[in-house]
Formats: C-alpha cells, sequence, structure tokens
C-alpha cells in the first residue's frame, strides 16, 4: 500500500517537529506548513531548512490566507496539525477552524489529525476552570471536523516525558529535586508517561491504519502506566539517594491555586485531574478507541528508568 503524503501544520512546535522527523523516518513524503508569521523568528526559520535538508518540502500557507491554506491541503492526503494548547506558551486551539474549513473545501484529505497529543477532552467534561478552556475547544474542534465528515483520528498521548519525568513531576522544575519531592496525596494514582519521540512515532503509525480510522489512539504502553511514587523510586534507584517525601492533601494543593494568575490556574487544575483524580487511567478504552502499544507491538518504546538515565 502507498504511503500517504503528510502536511504538518505547527512543524517547528514541540511535538511538531518530532511528527516531522517521525513521518521523514517512516518514508512518508512530507510537507510542513512555513506560516509568514515567523517573521524574524529565525530558530523557526532554521528548523524548517533542517527540515527541507532532511527531505521535507515547505509549503508556504497563512491562517489569515484561507486560500493558501487549502492549496497547502490539496498537496497531501493527510493533514496533521500539532499547534499549541498550552497557555503557558500560545493557546490557539480554535485556529484549527481555518484548518477544518480548508480541508473540507479541497475535498481530498484521508485522514486528519487535530492538536490534541494530551488528555482525551471527551472525559474531561467536569474539569475546573480555567483550565477546562483547553478541552471545551478542543471538542468544538472535534465538533466540527465531525460535522464535515472528515475521517480523523484523535492521539491521547497523555503526559510528556520532557515535562513530568524528568523532574519527578514536580510544577516548577524539569530536573529532579535534590533532597525533597512534593507527592499528590499519597502518590499511588496511575499516570501514563510518554516520550515524545513515541508519541510521534506512533501518531504516523496510525494515519495509514484502517483500525484507527475515525477513533481516539490512546498511548498507553502498559510499563510506562506508573504512579507519582513509582516514579520517585525508579529515581531512587537510579541515583542510589533516597528524597524526603513532602505529601500535598487534595484539599491544599486547590486551595493553593487561589489568587494564582490564570496560566498557573490552568496548569495546576490539570495536574489535580491527573495526579488526585487519575484522569489518564480511571476509564476503559471503548470501542471508539484503540491502543497504540496494543497495535504496534514492534515500537519500542522508551521506559522511564531509561529516560531518566539521562539525569544521572
Amino acid at each position: 500500500m502507498a504511503k500517504s503524503k503528510v502536511l504538518v501544520v505547527g512543524g517547528t512546535g514541540y511535538i511538531g517537529r518530532r511528527i516531522v522527523r517521525a513521518s521523514l523516518d517512516q518514508g512518508h513524503t512530507t510537507y510542513v506548513l512555513q506560516r509568514s508569521e515567523i517573521g524574524l523568528d529565525i530558530e523557526k526559520l532554521h528548523l524548517l531548512l533542517s527540515f527541507k535538508k532532511q527531505g521535507a518540502h515547505l509549503v508556504q500557507g497563512s491562517f489569515s490566507d484561507q486560500q493558501s491554506l487549502v492549496e497547502a491541503v490539496k498537496k497531501v492526503d493527510v493533514v496533521i496539525c500539532t499547534i499549541s494548547g498550552v497557555h503557558f506558551k500560545s493557546h490557539n486551539i480554535l485556529m484549527q477552524l481555518k484548518l477544518v474549513d480548508a480541508i473540507k473545501e479541497a475535498g481530498n484529505v484521508k485522514r486528519f489529525l487535530p492538536s490534541e497529543f494530551g488528555m482525551d477532552p471527551a472525559t474531561m467534561e467536569h474539569a475546573l476552570a480555567p483550565g477546562r478552556e483547553t478541552f471545551d475547544q478542543k471538542m468544538i474542534v472535534r465538533k466540527a471536523i465531525e460535522d464535515a465528515k472528515i475521517p480523523f483520528t484523535y492521539v491521547s498521548a497523555n503526559c510528556f516525558a520532557g515535562y513530568f519525568v524528568g523532574g519527578l513531576s514536580q510544577l516548577e522544575t524539569l530536573t529532579p529535586p535534590k533532597d525533597k519531592v512534593r507527592l499528590y496525596g499519597d502518590g499511588n494514582v496511575k499516570v501514563v508517561f510518554m516520550d515524545e519521540d513515541d508519541v510521534a512515532t506512533y501518531a504516523i503509525k496510525a494515519i495509514d491504519d484502517p483500525r484507527t480510522l475515525n477513533k481516539t489512539l490512546y498511548l498507553r504502553p502498559p510499563e510506562n502506566i506508573l504512579s507519582q511514587r513509582q516514579l520517585v523510586e525508579i529515581w531512587e534507584k537510579l541515583s542510589g539517594k533516597k528524597l524526603e517525601k513532602i505529601s500535598i492533601p487534595g484539599e491544599d494543593f486547590l486551595a493553593s491555586m487561589k489568587g494564582m494568575d490564570y496560566v498557573n490556574q490552568a496548569g495546576m487544575g490539570h495536574f489535580y485531574h491527573i495526579f488526585y483524580e487519575g484522569c489518564l487511567t480511571n476509564f476503559e478504552i471503548g470501542e471508539d478507541g484503540e491502543e497504540a502499544s496494543d497495535l504496534y507491538p514492534e515500537v519500542k518504546y522508551t521506559r522511564m528508568d531509561e529516560y531518566l538515565k539521562i539525569f544521572l
């Protein structure tokens, strides 16, 4: 079967650049949208040019020029959008509605993967404000996709290791704490941690797979379903050093959010749902979903003990 041609929108971003590399590595003809909005951002330009050297095609386009989006989409079979949906960077989820319109007008796309790659928004109707804005907006985009009858795959990738593993899921650091670690509650709630390169590998694997058509692909490889306490214990074993553990009750965690700015409240709300409620693992995958490591056992995904070794 011929491999689909892929357009990545948001290819210079944190997950986007990995999606581009995975697409090239798996042999797909890969296009990256070069948006005029990058202006004088030379780092983004150099990244785009590095993709070109690796064999990607750069295609001009802008969210302020709808026809340019349509023309870009017409070149490919699959569109993957990875524009940012986190408050501490930029929050552009609803910009995708223009991309949905372009895909609908072009009429040739066999699969669209919108910018999700985190918690499954369909399970987050109860989420705390202001962080629930992320999930509400993703559901608006989903409705537009489905109303337009665009074939899709949603990717629920759970917790990126870069943000959640290196710092042992502490709020203020991305590297392991030296002496003490705060545990959310008893630290025993199960979480799913993913190496970001593996996220991209699984996403690209899914684009031509009929088993993932119009479904959510959940990334839940069994050895990466760990509690925060287990994550800390892995680090202690690797480093040979015991950390003082300070338990933060849920009510204290919620109380600490009061008076914080919008961005911090949004982020802490997500932490609460992950580490106190267990929102990543407290439901079974239904008939509208598939689990990535079941579908693609050939992928040798990164275990978190391997991931943490880089910090030694």
